[in-house]
Order: C-alpha cells, then structure tokens, then sequence
C-alpha cells in the first residue's frame, strides 16, 4: 500500500510504502515529487501511482506526478492540455489511462469537464461535455472495465441522485437512470462488484444516511440494498470489494469522535427483477 500528500495543519509531499508481510513502512522519495497538497487523487496502473490535482496552502493544481516504487522515483506529468486545476474530483484507472472529472475549481465553481491521461505517450484528451452529468463534487466514480460511471456528489446548493456513464472509446455520456436510485448524497462510497456498481453511506445538508443501492449498467436499473443489520449511518468512510462482499469502516456519524465501526455486505445473487406490470381488471360481465 502507498500514501502520499495529505494535510495536517501543514500541506504534505511525503508518504510511504506499507508492506503487510513485514508489517513494516518505507519512505517515499521526495526528489522530484509533486508539490505538497491535499484533495488530490490517486490511481495505481500496475507499475505506477499516479497522483494529479488538489489543493496548496494558495491554490488549486492542474500538476501531478508518477512514482514508480521499484526504484522510488519520481516523474512529473505533463501539462499540456491537461484539465483545469481542480480538487474534490474523482480519477479512475482504464488499464490504459487515468480519467479525472469533476471537483471544483479555486473560485468555487463546481466543474463536469475532466481529462484522459496516458501515461505511455504522457499526454492529456479533454472528456467530452455533451450529455455529461452536472457539475459536481463529492461524487463517486468506478471502472466497470468499458465505462467510468461517476454517481451522486453536489454542487454547493443541491445534491443528487442521479449520475451518468462516459466511455472513453467514443468520448461520449449516457444518463444513469433516476429511478429507485438512492437518496441524493454526498461522502458516500462506491465500488464495482464486476456486474453492479454498489454505493451505500454518505448523506445530504440533513443527515447521513445507512442506505445504498445496487446499480446494474447493462439494465440501467437501481435496487436498493438491505438496511437489516446495516451499520449506523455514516459519511466519509472506507469501502473496499473483496470479490464475494463489500467492506465498509470507519467515517464520521451524527456526532463526534470518528467511528472504528463497520459492516459486511453480501450482494443478493441475479439483477434486480422488472415490476410485474399491474393487471386490467377483468371487464363485469352483462
């Protein structure tokens, strides 16, 4: 596991590798790292950490950087035509190309443009805008191995339920469907289960919440899912796919301190079934 940057009363461009086998950290290097920040993103290609964007103690950036922990080195990323400078934005990795979208920008703008970054050719391809979700932050995205699907989030007044489907192969969006989506929210997770994109947490300007739902690309259907021994309401925490359950911990509740709790969900087997239509009443015979 790698971390990197962060914030604690000073904004961070250290991190560190955690070997579990050993139980043991190991400094990243600092030569030629990105400049200290936090509110970024961060991908792993399967060679590289690819960090981009965030925020200084003065600005929003549009910089990022590669570190390669075989020889725990550094190496900027371009900036030619790369996104606006942005933080709160969300970055998935395609096996080929990172895309960042969203976030919101140093006058407080809420942004729906974004970038593909290669790291091969180290160049940036804007995200088309056409059908592409409201501006936003505090949203969700996922690779679900053709489509990045970004979820939720808000724009500073409103926060929604609603989202969308881009494919970077034709650079386009396709609406996801609004009904029986989750309640709008923000600081939620999500994760993909290789069928159905699961979000569950987060809350609005009222309350967080221990619901989610089960989203289905292919049918471009919600099923919400099980509130029976789900954990206390929450935002802000963790969730992981463990490739048969989801795992979610930690985040802050109604009140204060932080919470070291968490929960287990299993995913029903088989997609959501279509609503029986409801039948014609059989016409009262003379």
């Amino acid at each position: 596991m790698i971390v990197w940057g962060g914030w604690a009363f000073a904004f961070y461009n250290t991190g560190g590798k955690y070997n579990p086998v050993t139980d043991s950290w190991t400094a990243t290097s600092t030569a030629d790292a990105p400049n200290a920040r936090f509110r970024h993103t961060a991908v792993w290609t399967g060679s590289e950490m690819i960090v981009w964007g965030g925020e200084d103690n003065a600005n929003d950036l549009s910089t990022g950087g590669r570190y390669n922990p075989a020889n725990d080195s550094w190496m900027a990323t371009s900036t030619t035509n790369a996104p606006d400078a942005r933080r709160s934005h969300t970055a998935v990795w395609t096996d080929n190309e990172m895309i960042v979208w969203g976030g919101v920008d140093q006058n407080f703008v809420h942004l729906n443009t974004g970038g593909k970054y290669n790291p091969i050719t180290d160049g940036w391809t804007a995200t088309g805008t056409t059908n592409a979700p409201d501006a936003r932050s505090g949203h969700t995205a996922i690779w679900t191995g053709s489509n990045m699907i970004v979820w939720g989030g808000g724009d500073g007044t409103s926060n929604f339920n609603n989202g969308g489907r881009y494919d970077p192969g034709t650079n386009s969006w396709t609406a996801t469907s609004t009904a029986n989506a989750p309640h709008a929210r923000g600081g939620h997770t999500a994760i993909w289960t290789g069928s159905n994109m699961i979000v569950w947490g987060g809350g609005d300007d009222t309350s967080n919440f221990n619901t989610g739902g089960r989203y289905y690309p292919d049918l471009d259907r919600w099923a919400s899912t099980s509130t029976a021994n789900a954990p206390d309401a929450r935002g802000f925490h963790t969730a992981v796919w463990t490739g048969s359950e989801m795992v979610i911990w930690g985040g802050i509740g109604a009140v204060l301190p932080p919470m070291n709790t968490g929960g287990r969900y299993c995913v029903p087997f088989g997609p959501p079934r279509r609503p029986r239509p409801t039948p014609h009443p059989r016409p009262t015979p003379p």
